[in-house]
């Protein structure tokens, strides 16, 4: 299985699954796809989720270094559970049970693992940069700390961020540095991105969802998920993503297009329309972020969309796959405060704007709304609303006790070097 990059139209320059990890971006600022989505074997949901894992990542992995370690990197990557939640009339997929309660984990940890083997093999060192609106630095940073041959420098913006998620970006140390950009998180993500176009900075890669080896993990949750809920039902669930860099809805395209037995994929925006507007006007125009109460969704010029428009390269095409729609903070507060009150389930910021599509659409049937990260990362936003406190899970709680260490930087990439 070759990747090539999403602007290599006659498709020329193709790496294996390993290269396009380590590299992260292809030369030409493109993202890596793989030559052809290969169709689902069948699966039982009943595996151990590990080894379900590696079954379906097998045909990405094939002829490559990484082929015959996936299940122990699986193993070792994925050891924490996936829930999902009956809650009324839907269902809420918790992807938040990991060591940083959010969904980053099983992609972080994944990529972690994959590029610590690779460069042992190899006997290389690499220097991960990870820009953040939130929670990706903060699973890139745990899930890399203290990794053989791998140092990690991890940007996020001033003041955008919840207090409780800043303290999970920068108490590490050690091979982990983080620091605070004056700048939106498309300020950062720009950093990143200079950074590996600079020919003086060699040994760079990303840990962004823009890395294969971070959307590949995420595009397995989702054929688990809907293989689990038509074992139980026979029916093929909706989902409803909150998306705000695209690459975990991506990775549930990914999933619907190998066969994987899913209705249909409707994505979850904040005030950062850029998505909604495309398919209202037809006319694609990345902007810069809103900032909102779902701050790890304030994202104005999606990275994935080139991995979207790759899989879909039609308006018609795209259209027919995929809807968007937006939601404000003043209805994501609601919805935090009417689901607890008439389903006594406590929602992050970023969730509730998905559950807030889901009753917006009148209620689809078979409907599994996925949930993005622990509510007690935004205690700030959703205590007042609920009345109460969020109990704190006991990995972020480890956490919090630590001391933070962090360098504030302004826009310029040279500043990490």
């Amino acid at each position: 299985m070759l990747y090539y990059s999403t602007r290599d139209k006659e498709k020329k320059n193709g790496v294996t699954a390993s290269d396009a990890i380590l590299k992260g971006l292809a030369k030409d600022g493109g993202l890596f796809v793989p030559e052809t989505l290969p169709k689902l074997e069948s699966l039982s949901a009943s595996l151990p989720y590990p080894e379900f894992a590696a079954a379906v990542l097998k045909p990405f992995f094939k002829g490559d270094l990484l082929e015959n370690e996936l299940l122990e990197i699986c193993r070792s990557a994925f050891n924490f559970p996936l829930v999902l939640n009956p809650v009324n009339n839907y269902s809420v997929l918790e992807l938040f049970h990991g060591p940083t309660a959010a969904f980053k984990d099983f992609g972080a940890r994944f990529l972690a693992a994959s590029m610590e083997k690779l460069l042992s093999l190899k006997n290389k060192k690499l220097t991960i940069l990870v820009a953040t609106s939130g929670d990706t630095g903060g699973a890139v940073a745990s899930a890399f700390y203290q990794r053989e041959h791998l140092s990690v420098k991890v940007l996020f913006p001033k003041g955008r961020v919840a207090l409780r998620q800043k303290k999970q970006l920068t108490v590490w140390g050690d091979n982990v540095s983080s620091y605070e950009v004056e700048g939106s998180f498309d300020d950062c993500q720009k950093m990143v991105k200079q950074a590996f176009m600079d020919p003086n900075y060699t040994n760079l890669s990303s840990a962004n969802s823009i890395n294969l080896g971070r959307l590949l993990p995420q595009m397995v949750y989702y054929v688990y998920t809907s293989t689990l809920y038509f074992e139980k039902t026979g029916l093929k669930p909706n989902f409803i993503i909150p998306s705000g860099n695209v690459g975990n809805c991506t990775g549930a395209y990914w999933a619907l297009e190998m066969g994987a037995p899913i209705n249909c994929i409707t994505l979850a925006v904040n005030e950062n329309k850029t998505i909604p507007d495309y398919l209202a006007t037809k006319v694609y125009t990345p902007r810069p972020s809103v900032q909102t109460l779902a701050n790890a969704m304030d994202v104005g010029a999606p990275s994935n969309m080139e991995r979207l428009f790759n899989l879909y390269p039609t308006y018609e095409e795209f259209s027919a796959k995929v809807s968007a729609y937006s939601v404000s903070d003043e209805e994501i507060k609601e919805t935090i405060k009417q689901t607890y009150k008439e389903d006594n389930y406590i929602c992050c910021p970023h969730t509730a704007t998905g559950i807030k599509i889901y009753h917006s659409l009148n209620n689809p049937k078979d409907t599994i709304v996925v949930s993005t990260a622990h509510p007690a990362k935004f205690e700030t936003v959703v205590e007042p609303l609920i009345g109460q406190k969020v109990e704190i899970p006991p990995s972020l709680k480890a956490l919090l006790d630590k001391k933070s260490n962090y360098k504030e930087i302004g826009t310029d990439y040279h500043s990490l070097f």
